[in-house]
Order: structure tokens, then C-alpha cells, then sequence
């Protein structure tokens, strides 16, 4: 199951994300996107994780859970539209 972590604080790193996420389940990967331009954090990545209900067990653990005083917004990750 791949998730969306929205509202990440800016000093996130991949490595980070995966420390936060790692206790809820088996992680497939950890990613925080980065803007090609500046080379900083856009605020949002995804994890992945192996089963469907770590996933779930994670989403629910972790929605509004604070990092630096940030609270995450963490919801499954839907496709993205072709444009």
C-alpha cells in the first residue's frame, strides 16, 4: 500500500521518513520529493509499505501525528492523472 505524507517538515529527509513510518510495518521505500529547481523539500512524500493492512495501521497512527510541529496528513496515494 503507498501512502501520502503531506505537511512534512522541510528538513525531512528520505532516511527520516523512514524512521518515522518503520514502526507501523515492513517498508517497501520512504521518499521525499524534492524540487528540481532549488534541490529543498516540497513538503510532502510517500512511503510504501509491503501489506495493505500495515498500511492502514500506519495511516490511522500517524494522520495528524506532529513532526517538528508540523502535524502529517497521511492518506493512500491515488495515481497521478496523465496529462
Amino acid at each position: 500500500m503507498r501512502l501520502y505524507i503531506g505537511n512534512l517538515p522541510y528538513s525531512m529527509t528520505d532516511e527520516g521518513l523512514e524512521e518515522a513510518f518503520a514502526p507501523h510495518g515492513e517498508l517497501a521505500s520512504a521518499r521525499v520529493i524534492i524540487d528540481r529547481d532549488t534541490g529543498r523539500s516540497r513538503g510532502f512524500g510517500f512511503v510504501e509499505y509491503s501489506s495493505d493492512d500495515e498500511g492502514k495501521a500506519a495511516m490511522q497512527a500517524m494522520d495528524g501525528h506532529e513532526v517538528d510541529g508540523r502535524p502529517l496528513r497521511v492518506n493512500e496515494a491515488h495515481e497521478r492523472e496523465r496529462r
